[in-house]
């Protein structure tokens, strides 16, 4: 079966239900009315660039560009990490540990993916690398920022009992382990849910692709359970190096708090 092409009015009639959900957010008072469109044409504008980008990118087929989309990609994400934060690391910590714990983490999964599981040739074939890529980012993303966020508000909320522990010759990871196994949890959450719930309560959207695409049911879902596996590996090990080098910021070598670290909170 072909696939069918949506046009600009298939779509106009799904976006006519933001307009219910507008309705609803001024009705009740949310005042979400303008995030929500603002989200929506970003959205929008986010998706048209990038069909277009990757449009160019497949026809080309160069490592660099594809190297080099793979950074912005990257960039962004980190962007984001750091948005979700209330309580942010001074100086560069703030932006360079969750980015560099995302980057580590992804890069290890996608180099194990590309060249032992999916095996395209070229290993970097950007109608592989970036899609998968983009997958894994946008869930280890998610887990690095609840990870972060969640150790450095309980810090800052336990202060008392943390340096209670200190004070009686614990070391800062006995001081601060109920905050850190908090973290780990709290950004593992997403992706334990999300296996929990995959197949019976919901088909994720690649999988739902391909079969509209005309894959064969059975071979898409041997693609999205390797996905699930990459996303989960990704953000385990992106929530293990972002809490750890959390904690490490948190605490110096003497194994005092360092609260210092952090920025003072927004009024």
């Amino acid at each position: 079966m072909p696939l069918i092409e949506l046009g600009v009015s298939d779509l106009a009639i799904a976006a006519s239900l933001l307009l219910v959900n507008g309705l609803l957010s001024w009705r009740l008072a949310l005042k979400l009315e303008r995030p929500l469109a603002v989200s929506a044409v970003r959205m929008v504008v986010q998706l048209s660039l990038v069909g277009l980008v990757l449009k160019q990118l497949f026809a080309l087929g160069s490592p660099v560009l594809t190297f080099g989309v793979a950074l912005v990609m990257v960039g962004f994400a980190g962007q984001e990490i750091l948005a979700r934060q209330e309580r942010r690391l001074a100086g560069w910590w703030a932006y360079g540990l969750g980015t560099g714990a995302m980057a580590f983490a992804a890069t290890s999964v996608m180099l194990l993916a590309l060249t032992t599981a999916v095996r395209p040739d070229p290993w970097w074939d950007p109608r592989y690398a970036i899609p998968l890529l983009g997958m894994v980012l946008g869930n280890t993303m998610s887990g690095v920022g609840l990870a972060l966020n969640t150790l450095t508000s309980l810090a800052s909320r336990e202060r008392a009992a943390i340096e209670a522990r200190l004070a009686l010759g614990a070391t800062r990871w006995e001081a601060l382990g109920t905050v850190h196994r908090q973290a780990l949890r709290t950004g593992m959450m997403p992706i334990v849910n999300a296996m929990a719930a995959t197949g019976l309560v919901s088909l994720p959207g690649m999988m739902t692709g391909q079969i509209l695409g005309g894959v064969d049911p059975q071979e898409a879902v041997k693609y999205q359970i390797l996905i699930m596996f990459l996303i989960a590996g990704s953000t385990g090990l992106g929530v293990l190096a972002a809490s750890v080098g959390g904690v490490y910021r948190l605490t110096d070598a003497r194994h005092r708090l360092r609260l210092d670290h952090l920025k003072a909170p927004k009024n």
